[in-house]
Order: C-alpha cells, then structure tokens, then sequence
C-alpha cells in the first residue's frame, strides 16, 4: 500500500480532503525499524512525529536503575512522537519497535510549513487528538493511582474501545509486556486474569479476551468491587 492510500485510513487524517491527504502524503517518509532498534530516544529533539503501518513499537521510560517502564504500546495505524512536535519539545520518551516495523515519518519542518499553507488540517487533527489525549490521561491515571485489579480492568475496558467488536480485544502483547504497563509482575497477573475467568467477568482464548461483564469491570475499575 503506498503512502498516500495508508494515508486515507488513518484515524488521526480522518475527514480531510483529498488534496490535503495529498499534501499530507507528499511531506511523509517512509521508514523501516528492525525488532530492537531506537525510533527515538527520551530527550531527543522531536524532528517529526511517526504513524506506524505494521509492526508495533513500544514506548517507555527508564528509571534511574534502568528499570524499564513501558507506556504504551503502539499499533498499525496509530501516530506516535506528535505531541512534542506540536509543542517544538523534546520527546519525553523512548521508542522501541518489539518487532520488524514500518512507518511514516513527518519531518517537523515540513509538517508546521504545511499547516500554516493550510490551517484547517491542523485543526482537523487536533481535535481527534484532544479525544486520544483525554483518553489516555485517563488510562495513566487509572494505571497510577489503583490497585493491579482495577489497573487491568481499567486497561481491559480501555484496549476494548479501540476494537470494532467493544467486547472482545487482541492481546498482541506478551504477558510479560502487559504486566510491565500496570506495574506488577507475570505471575500476579496470571492469577488476577484467572480470577476474573472465575468471576465470570471474562473469557480468555488465546490471545482474544472476551469481555463478558463489562457492568463489572467497571465497577472493579472504579474500585466499587473486589476480586475475591
């Protein structure tokens, strides 16, 4: 698929013209990372700002005893490293592909030339990214501020936004990775997943999660119930 057609389905381009995809289209670059390789590194000038097409990419921090923290990770068709460009910041942030990725790049420069020829894709984007950001906030302070339980139910309901089908989602992270996001260890996780197969609040085959009570899990979320 060449830029300009990946361009088009993109959530983040969603209702722009045909001539600003184009424009769009014209300022991105396309990049290849191998599994383990740095797309950015925390501190690093934010140059332009990445959408991946296929792979996944993690973004995290690292802790004063090198103790990685992972934040997100990134999938086909989301963009990541905008919001320091937007700002002329620094990336708070590592970038790390987890495996063989493709994506497009937008040099900063090029990007900000852009939208003064052409204000409205900026506003355009901007709003789809106050949406994201509201959400994501959201998820950062669930995954802070509670307990492992209500962490993953929280990052459960959240993960299953993005799906078509809002009561399932693809775990196409390893265990390892998603007890790294909410904070806790593999074991502890496997036993609240159990726990919550027990509790008839979810089904788990293979990879796919069904999310059989959501009433549930928000309530676990919001801490109104307890795992027992």
């Amino acid at each position: 698929m060449g830029i300009k057609n990946f361009v088009r389905e993109i959530p983040l381009f969603k209702g722009l013209t045909e001539k600003q995809l184009k424009a769009l289209s014209d300022t991105g670059l396309d990049c290849t990372f191998k599994k383990g390789q740095t797309v950015f590194s925390d501190g690093g000038d934010a140059d332009g700002f990445y959408v991946l097409q296929s792979g996944r990419v993690k973004i995290f921090k690292l802790s004063y005893d090198g103790r990685e923290q992972i934040l997100h990770i990134i999938v086909a068709g989301e963009p990541f490293g905008e919001a320091p460009v937007f700002a002329g910041e620094k990336f708070p942030a590592y970038a790390e592909a987890i495996e063989d990725s493709r994506t497009i790049f937008f040099p900063r420069a090029a990007f900000i030339e852009l939208i003064n020829k052409d204000p409205l894709i900026a506003m355009n984007m901007l709003a789809i990214l106050s949406q994201r950001l509201k959400r994501f906030t959201q998820l950062v302070e669930d995954l802070s501020l509670k307990e492992v339980p209500q962490r993953l139910a929280a990052y459960l309901l959240y993960s299953g936004e993005d799906n078509e089908d809002h009561d399932s989602l693809e775990l196409n992270i390893a265990r390892g990775q998603l007890a790294s996001i909410l904070g806790t260890i593999p074991e502890t996780l496997s036993r609240i997943l159990s726990k919550m197969v027990n509790q008839d609040l979810i089904r788990v085959q293979g990879r796919t999660i069904k999310l059989i009570n959501k009433k549930g899990l928000e309530e676990l979320s919001s801490g109104e119930k307890v795992l027992s």
